[in-house]
């Protein structure tokens, strides 16, 4: 298991367009995947459960991997998640 944590930086967080190009992403890589802000933790994997966390612009997140290729994934979300989803 590979954990990070990351602060979501671009203004809107992750509403539905980048919350897609996020679950795409998280799709890629063979391990399952988890997002987790306070306490709740929901599949990457799934777009209604990462629009459930309300993940705003400023929001400090986690980013948890577990499998063959999870250091990859973690390392791959957290590039998308600093480029801001390109807005």
């Amino acid at each position: 298991m590979f954990v990070k944590e990351v602060t979501v930086e671009n203004q809107v967080g992750l509403h539905a367009r980048p919350a897609t190009f996020f679950i795409q992403k998280a799709n890629e890589y063979k391990s399952s995947i988890w997002v987790e802000k306070d306490d709740r933790r929901v599949n990457a994997k799934s777009l209604l459960g990462v629009l459930s966390l309300g993940i705003v612009g400023g929001t400090t997140i986690r980013i948890i991997a577990d499998g063959s290729d999870e250091q990859l994934a973690v390392a791959g979300l957290i590039k998308l998640i600093n480029s801001g989803f390109n807005e």
